[in-house]
């Protein structure tokens, strides 16, 4: 492991940066006594290395960890190393409820423009102070960031601004599918020109570190304070996000999907068809276990209209635990079914957000 990493994942494991858990944590990490069974994939345990022994050891994890990291990137394909260095440009800004909100562009990958919404409390620049920090993924939709960052849309889409209201600083990047392209194949098309041997998935989680980046270069945010949130489209890729980037402290993904089956994970925006078959040996729960010992909150709408997530998703999150208790810190990792479906209702959010409120600030 290389030692940036593992500085990161031991200063989290201090247990200076956790003061208190919420009230509900084992209403969510308690899995039901019966839940479905995986639908899709090979199954892995997290808890044994390469040559079938148990891993009883933290720091034997940890090489573990190193070894399913190298194998999932070698399997989502390369992206540009190292990344651009970040220099914004403001190309709108306006003021609503005490937050500015700025539409700005800079490099994603090199010589390759992106936007996205920053949002911060008026009274962030200039301060000498810091504020926590949240990277929001929008989820699918034609307004891509418009919604997060409540330019239009539902008010329930609106995540990125009521966070920036809560006293966030928060980074909505524009998802690739949608900067110039003309669909979504055609925005595949475009990547696969760039990198022929790197999936979808690679590119989203590349952004998704550049929002970090992003986040970082700004003087008045706490860089040991930055959690991540995404509905839909935007869970899946704080799922890969929270895997590959220790920098992020916390996560809360609702509705993306867990299991390899229960969306279209298989799309070439994704990570394709590979995963069809049943002999493909990698699994999310890997993801879910690398995640540890950071709170990650899977909010599930089953079994509600259109449900990405729900008790069965519990088989993927039961099977990452054992790395939790490994690490001598609390179980943090759990779902919370709404039971509303594919959608994101006012108590929703605000279970959401207390969950960045206790381990992001």
């Amino acid at each position: 492991m290389t030692i940036l990493r593992t500085a990161m994942l031991l200063t989290y494991m201090s247990g200076s940066l956790i003061a208190q858990d919420v009230a509900w944590l084992k209403d969510v990490t308690t899995p039901p006594r019966i839940f479905a069974l995986h639908d899709g994939g090979q199954f892995h345990p997290v808890d044994q290395d390469s040559d079938g022994k148990k891993i009883s050891q933290w720091e034997d994890w940890l090489e573990h960890r190193e070894q399913l990291r190298r194998h999932w990137l070698k399997f989502l394909g390369p992206m540009p190393h190292p990344r651009p260095k970040v220099q914004l440009e403001v190309l709108q800004s306006n003021e609503v409820d005490h937050v500015v909100r700025q539409l700005v562009r800079y490099e994603g990958e090199p010589d390759l423009p992106v936007e996205g919404y920053l949002l911060f409390p008026k009274d962030a620049e200039g301060s000498g102070k810091t504020f926590p920090a949240i990277i929001g993924l929008h989820q699918t939709t034609d307004a891509s960031i418009d919604e997060i960052a409540g330019v239009s849309g539902p008010d329930a889409m609106q995540i990125g601004l009521k966070l920036a209201q809560r006293g966030y600083v928060v980074f909505c990047p524009r998802c690739f599918l949608w900067q110039n392209a003309t669909s979504l194949n055609n925005a595949v098309e475009q990547h696969r020109k760039r990198h022929p041997q790197t999936l979808g998935m690679a590119k989203m989680l590349y952004d998704a570190m550049r929002g970090v980046d992003v986040l970082e270069s700004l003087p008045f945010v706490d860089k040991t304070r930055i959690g991540s949130i995404g509905h839909s489209l935007g869970a899946k890729e704080v799922l890969y996000l929270m895997a590959f980037d220790d920098r992020v402290r916390a996560g809360v993904a609702s509705e993306g999907g867990m299991a390899l089956r229960s969306t279209n994970w298989n799309a070439p925006w994704y990570l394709g068809s590979a995963i069809d078959d049943e002999s493909f040996p990698l699994n999310h729960h890997q993801l879910l276990a690398m995640i540890a010992p950071r709170p990650f909150l899977v909010l599930g709408g089953e079994s509600g209209p259109g449900a990405a997530d729900g008790d069965r998703s519990w088989v993927l999150i039961d099977a990452a635990m054992p790395v939790w208790r490994l690490s001598g810190h609390p179980v943090r990792i759990g779902l919370l079914n709404h039971n509303e479906g594919h959608s994101v209702s006012p108590l929703s959010f605000e279970r959401m957000a207390e969950w960045l409120d206790v381990y992001v600030r």
